[in-house]
């Protein structure tokens, strides 16, 4: 059975750094491979996993449409078809397979740039298709989010079984978090359990933050303290997968994780 954790958050409060944390967590202490799928179009995922990223689902989207536009404009026996008579569908699932960046126990999928113009119901409906039937041969899989979730719905039919909802130890952040907390209970996915993480803190929580968390409704999974070894990281272009395993960033994430998964 696949287990899903998807992560959501407004910009800038650090999803992406835990999503990087979840992943190298899963690869260290759990049997079989993860799919990290990068939902965010403005997300580095494959950065901080220290993967290459060539072609996004969004190109091949975008592709397809393009051949399948020039095929109708020829005209002929042809008109509507993929080149060498393959189905949209096998056109879809072959080149998302080979669009696969491959790291060490876990492979990444970017979604890339949202729909243009357009009808894309039919696409989405075979991208949801192609990505839920190799989501099938992972034990795991991380779902990094943009802060609005509708897009979960269109792009897979698979259940999540945690969500991970992040927010800074700030009021805006926290009013987000409650936002996305709501929003999850209208998805046509169910979400299984959902809990908050508090990253980038500094000493023990204020008291108004302290009410702000509660007021949201889910449970606190935990609080994550600065790291000046994440902007050192990225400064040097170093992949945060690689960071050491005694950092207190990545200490915090496995203690969660345990506590999620055990």
């Amino acid at each position: 059975m696949t287990t899903t954790i998807a992560l959501a958050g407004k910009g800038g409060v650090g999803k992406t750094t835990i999503a990087a944390m979840v992943i190298k967590y899963l690869a260290i202490n759990k049997a079989g491979n993860t799919l990290a799928i990068d939902a965010d179009p403005s997300s580095n995922l494959n950065m901080v996993l220290g993967l290459e990223l060539d072609w996004t689902v969004g190109d091949i989207r975008e592709d397809m449409l393009h051949q399948v536009k020039s095929s109708l404009a020829a005209g002929g026996a042809a008109m509507g078809v993929m080149p060498g008579g393959q189905s949209k569908r096998e056109y879809l699932d072959y080149q998302i397979r080979t669009s696969l960046s491959e790291g060490i126990k876990y492979d990444l999928i970017a979604m890339g740039r949202g729909e243009g113009a357009g009808c894309y119901c039919a696409v989405n409906h075979n991208l949801r298709e192609v990505i839920d039937s190799i989501s099938k041969n992972y034990a795991y899989i991380v779902i990094d989010n943009e802060a609005g979730m509708e897009h979960l719905s269109r792009r897979t039919t698979r259940d999540v079984q945690h969500l991970l909802i992040v927010s800074d130890p700030s009021q805006r952040g926290l009013v987000a978090a409650e936002r996305i907390a709501q929003m999850s209970k209208d998805l046509d996915i169910n979400v299984e359990k959902s809990y908050l993480i508090i990253n980038r803190t500094s000493g023990e929580l204020s008291e108004p933050i302290l009410k702000s968390v509660e007021k949201i409704g889910i449970p606190l999974l935990g609080v994550i303290p600065a790291d000046n070894t994440i902007s050192e990281f990225d400064l040097n272009g170093r992949p945060l997968i690689e960071m050491n395993g005694n950092s207190p960033i990545y200490s915090r994430i496995s203690e969660m994780m345990e506590k999620i998964l055990k």
